[in-house]
């Protein structure tokens, strides 16, 4: 069995909400069309992607040392 998470990201005040669950859509499809579990969810919002000081950035690095999951979705 594969496993993921989700990492979802938006940069500013002029997107919204809507932009995370169109990303957590868009995996979650993905990952239903290829057999992944997805067992959790990394989400930044208004957090720019120019630097890695993201706070559920960071959480996600930490919690991969731990090995739980094969793959990153993310939404380019």
């Amino acid at each position: 069995m594969k496993t993921a998470v989700i990492y979802a990201r938006y940069s500013s005040e002029r997107q919204t909400e809507q932009s995370i669950e169109g990303q957590l859509h868009v995996c979650n499809e993905y990952a239903a069309r290829h057999d992944i579990v997805i067992v959790d969810t990394y989400i930044d919002r208004a957090m720019t992607g120019t630097n890695d000081k993201r706070t559920d950035f960071q959480r996600m690095l930490k919690d991969s040392a731990k090995r739980a999951w094969d793959y990153v979705l993310v939404v380019t």
